[in-house]
């Protein structure tokens, strides 16, 4: 899927010179939290958010530290600071350096950049020129409005195959050590794995497949370290009964 699919078009942006109040109302107005900042010849020159009027002057939220760790801060990030917790427009308050997203880029790109960066929502540009934006909630809301897959009747070895090939595409489950059977569309995993959170993965595989009921786990997990074998958490254990006296 596309950016241009879920992108929010046009964007609410600002400019530079706008109050922070103006666009605090703005944003609840709208209910966004964020809004490119557009200069007056149309181009991206940075972004504004919820982050950025946590610290006000206004609220006495300012950044409050202990005389010693104000000793040992510099000055330079002491006026920086100031700035942006006094800064009457949004050119004083808003991020310069914007990550921003083509339209015709994939999804998987736009998730990359929110976690290599840490940001939440990313401008869409074309030649400079912002023609949307996509934020955290609109990848969200894609996947909430994903077709359900199609429950296709299947056979116990269809299901079987499809189960050990989905296995053997994940690198986590290249051992070999996960055995599959299936009767009557229940699927049974055994075998033994050397992490425990293997374990869980290997159903998650099993239950995705198409036609498949429940999935019962009798894989007993190894210690790497110890060599002790765990029994697997459907497997019953057999109560022994002390002996009468």
């Amino acid at each position: 899927m596309l950016i241009q699919a879920v992108m929010n078009a046009p964007a609410i942006t600002v400019g530079p010179a706008m109050s922070v109040i103006d666009a605090v109302r703005i944003m609840l107005d709208h209910r966004v939290s964020g809004l490119p900042v557009i200069a007056d010849d149309g181009n991206l020159v940075g972004i504004v958010s919820e982050a950025d009027f946590l610290r006000r002057g206004e609220l006495s939220t300012e950044r409050k530290r202990s005389w010693l760790l104000e000793f040992l801060t510099s000055p330079g990030k002491l006026a920086d600071e100031y700035v942006l917790s006094h800064g009457r427009t949004v050119e004083k308050v808003m991020t310069s350096e914007v990550v921003t997203i083509a339209p015709d880029a994939e999804l998987a790109i736009a998730v990359d950049l929110m976690e290599k960066h840490g940001v939440k929502r990313l401008p869409v540009v074309v030649q400079g020129k912002v023609v949307g934006i996509v934020c955290r909630s609109d990848l969200m809301r894609a996947l909430a409005n994903m077709p359900p897959k199609d429950k296709l009747p299947a056979g116990d070895d269809e299901i079987a195959n499809a189960v050990i090939a989905e296995l053997a595409h994940q690198s986590w489950s290249r051992n070999g050590f996960i055995n599959v059977h299936v009767s009557n569309g229940i699927v049974e995993l055994s075998g033994s794995v050397f992490d425990e959170r293997e374990r869980l993965a290997a159903k998650v595989a099993a239950e995705n497949v198409p036609g498949v009921k429940s999935v019962i786990d009798q894989i007993a997990w190894i210690d790497p370290y110890l060599g002790v074998a765990m029994p697997a958490p459907d497997t019953p254990v057999e109560t022994i009964q002390p002996p009468l006296a």
